[in-house]
């Protein structure tokens, strides 16, 4: 049988503390090896690594767009959001429901 040819098995997705990234930032801004390489000997995408330089490089102010502290909040806010949303619709709901009862 022709089982998955030339398919790779899509990685599960990975989290990481902030120190390790830190660290493999630092492992490519010395460059003795490259972001590939970097990447490879930790097991880890070139592409998340690239990223986590960049996002370093707005954190620091060498590059503009949003520091993680800023996204962080973001995120956090969108998530109020979403719940005081729901709220405001089990709110209309409940309102609809006993404005009918009471009639």
């Amino acid at each position: 049988m022709m089982e998955h040819m030339g398919k790779k098995k899509p990685r599960p997705r990975r989290s990481f503390t902030r120190e390790f990234k830190a660290e493999i930032v630092e492992l490519c801004q010395r460059g003795d090896r490259s972001i590939d390489q970097v990447a490879k000997d930790f097991d880890l995408t070139g592409t998340a690594v690239r990223d986590w330089i960049r996002q370093a490089e707005i954190d620091t102010g060498r590059r503009d767009g949003l520091a993680s502290s800023e996204r962080e909040e973001l995120a956090a806010l969108r998530r109020e959001n979403r719940r005081l949303r729901e709220d405001v619709d089990i709110l209309k709901r409940a309102t609809a429901f006993f404005a009918k009862e009471t009639r």
